[in-house]
């Protein structure tokens, strides 16, 4: 009884590797017959795959830099290529070139925003104010960031104004060289920079880096200008920042003396003093005073 048993096993597991062996070689060939069938074999399929380079069958129309005029160059040319024309001595760039330097620009944007404009007061005055009220997360990260993005963009407009009609309108219509729209474009920034810039913090780096320095802060050099922007945006935001703790220190001051005099120790101070911290500054208006005072710093 056991023989048979054994002799059934192992005829149906034969069987199942035959089914399974008919299977692939049906996949096989249902896969691999439209490429053979369609060149009559192995053989043609290596023939039409080489005949596909001739001329009449390249997707390509000619060689790159075999084009006479601007129209040629804007067909269909060698796929996957960056090509770069000059057109009356202005530099024009390819679309893949284009795309390229459109994502490194952004990839930089928050470094140039944060380096060049005043975005750093701004979010470390509103950074201070919430401190002082000790609201802790109100308002959240969120809000103050993008509040700060606004008010830098209303503060720089009319220098983002200035660059796009004295630089890049020009570069585009072929007007300027790329070297004068830089030099065109990063003027409005360096007239900016060194308006806010002290004068002590531009001597500083450029006698560490060894430049000759006037004292005239628009002969900086650029690469002294923008750590010493850096340099002063953070001290005179540090000093708004100590201005505006003063009034809720002497509130903290005054709840901690009331407390002792009452003897309650072990009652936190910040428990009472921050529902106190909140009123007077929504009676004071605190925001509308902190913000329009601090915009107009820059003005």
């Amino acid at each position: 009884m056991s023989m048979k048993k054994i002799n059934s096993s192992s005829t149906l597991g034969k069987l199942v590797m035959k089914t399974l062996f008919l299977i692939g070689a049906f996949c096989m060939v249902f896969f691999m017959h439209p490429a053979l069938s369609y060149a009559g074999g192995l053989d043609n399929a290596l023939t039409s795959s080489q005949d596909a380079g001739e001329e009449e069958e390249r997707t390509n129309i000619r060689e790159p830099g075999s084009s006479e005029d601007a129209d040629e160059l804007g067909e269909l040319n060698i796929a996957n290529n960056v090509t770069v024309s000059v057109n009356d001595g202005n530099g024009s760039i390819a679309g893949a070139l284009r795309v390229m330097l459109i994502l490194t620009g952004i990839a930089l944007a928050p470094i140039l925003i944060i380096c060049l404009t005043s975005f750093t007061r701004i979010i470390i005055v509103l950074h201070f104010t919430r401190a002082a009220l000790n609201t802790q997360t109100a308002p959240p990260n969120q809000v103050l960031i993008a509040l700060s993005l606004f008010l830098t963009y209303f503060i720089m407009s009319p220098i983002i104004t200035e660059i796009n009609e004295t630089a890049i309108k020009p570069f585009e219509a072929g007007q300027i060289t790329q070297e004068e729209a830089l030099e065109a474009g990063i003027a409005p920034l360096r007239e900016f920079m060194c308006r806010e810039t002290q004068a002590k913090d531009a001597k500083v780096f450029c006698e560490i880096g060894g430049y000759e320095w006037t004292g005239d802060k628009e002969d900086v050099p650029t690469s002294a200008l923008i750590p010493s922007f850096m340099i002063s945006e953070l001290r005179t935001a540090f000093i708004i920042g100590f201005v505006i703790y003063i009034p809720f220190i002497v509130i903290d001051m005054v709840v901690a003396s009331a407390l002792m005099s009452m003897g309650m120790m072990m009652l936190p101070p910040t428990t009472i003093s921050m529902p106190f911290k909140i009123l007077l500054f929504v009676l004071a208006d605190g925001w509308n005073l902190v913000i329009v005072q601090l915009v107009r710093t820059f003005y």
